[in-house]
């Protein structure tokens, strides 16, 4: 007669192994790198020239008509949908990788911003939002009289 022994706990090694796996990179700083591969939000830059602050976002084949900006306590955020194209009916799809849906992007700025006079620019699937500086904030030249 052969006699086995359970190790109940071995399998505990696995799943650890399993764990580590899953949380790879987890410790690096979170970049957002994954997420916007998988399209759930446009890509964003932001940057500052004199007094004014400017974000340009990659969202291509939306209608401009379907994109909503709002700036409120410094935080910019952009909403809008891709809508699906019509496809034929009986079409059969080999490979797509083409996403669809809605996304909301919110960022905090690095400075107030003058709400009333934001403006923004679609073209060629790029948004350009133009964020002028508040001008409470504006550095101002004070000039000291000789008394």
């Amino acid at each position: 007669m052969l006699l086995e022994r359970m190790y109940p706990l071995a399998s505990f090694g696995d799943l650890r192994h399993g764990l580590n796996r899953l949380f790879e990179g987890f410790d690096r700083p979170f970049n957002g790198e994954c997420l916007r591969a998988t399209g759930l939000f446009p890509a964003l830059n932001v940057w500052e020239e004199g007094d004014t602050l400017y974000a340009e976002a990659e969202i291509p084949g939306v209608d401009p008509k379907e994109i909503e900006i709002e700036v409120v306590d410094n935080v910019l955020t952009l909403r809008g949908e891709k809508k699906s194209e019509h496809v034929e009916e009986g079409a059969g799809f080999h490979y797509t990788e083409r996403r669809y849906g809605g996304f909301n992007r919110s960022i905090e700025l690095p400075t107030s911003v003058d709400s009333d006079k934001v403006s923004a620019e679609y073209k060629n699937g790029v948004l350009k939002v133009t964020l002028p500086k508040h001008p409470e904030l504006k550095p101002k030249r004070i000039a000291v009289k000789n008394g």
